[in-house]
């Protein structure tokens, strides 16, 4: 139905930009296009308010590099948390992952991305930066977990940060088993999540 419709069409166009998300097809986003014209009017005014509120309205927090509305984010200004402690995840969904499982009461940083030479992203590509300012001396971190997914990419990543972290003077571990290799931490549960950062090993 959509061939049909001329390439200036909304709903051509419509089309054409869901089907510009991840995991979006042609024909899903096709469905999604169709279904938001049968929504009500009110339905999808509200989704595209949603769109331009988050875009608006979330950056980066100064601190950790975690998407927030306020900076900086409420984790970064919660007072009950170690500040001995720094886990370092690769995006904002995998530190929602391990807050799930209630079972890390540290900071967090936020990488936004791994190492992957395929892809051409290096090191200037991540956080980096803003992670080695926050271990460097003075500082009250005095451990940083690395919590990459246990995949290609993530072990590269997480082998780079140990070479970079240690003269830091910081200890430096990983989390360890219970996560399959070439799994992906954003989907892993929180039982296999927590047993992964119990039995970190150091490297």
């Amino acid at each position: 139905m959509a061939s049909a419709l001329s390439t200036g069409d909304p709903i051509q166009r419509l089309i054409r930009e869901l089907s510009k998300l991840p995991g979006i097809g042609q024909k899903t986003a096709t469905r999604l296009a169709f279904f938001v014209l049968r929504a009500p009017t009110e339905q999808a005014q509200s989704l595209a308010r949603a769109l331009v509120e988050v875009k608006e309205r979330i950056r980066l927090c100064s601190v950790c590099m975690n998407l927030t509305e306020g900076d900086p984010c409420e984790m970064c200004s919660d007072p009950s948390r170690d500040d001995r402690l720094l886990c370092v995840v690769a995006h904002p969904p995998d530190l929602l992952s391990i807050e799930r499982t209630s079972s890390f009461r540290g900071r967090y940083h936020v990488l936004h991305g791994v190492l992957s030479p395929l892809q051409g992203i290096g090191p200037d590509d991540l956080r980096l930066r803003e992670l080695l300012s926050r271990v460097t001396p003075p500082t009250t971190i005095e451990e940083v977990i690395l919590a990459t997914s246990p995949n290609v990419e993530g072990e590269a990543t997480a082998l780079y940060l140990s070479k970079a972290l240690k003269s830091c003077g910081v200890r430096v571990s990983r989390i360890a088993s219970g996560l399959p290799i070439g799994g992906d931490l954003e989907y892993a549960d929180g039982i296999t999540i927590a047993r992964a950062l119990e039995v970190r090993r150091d490297m």
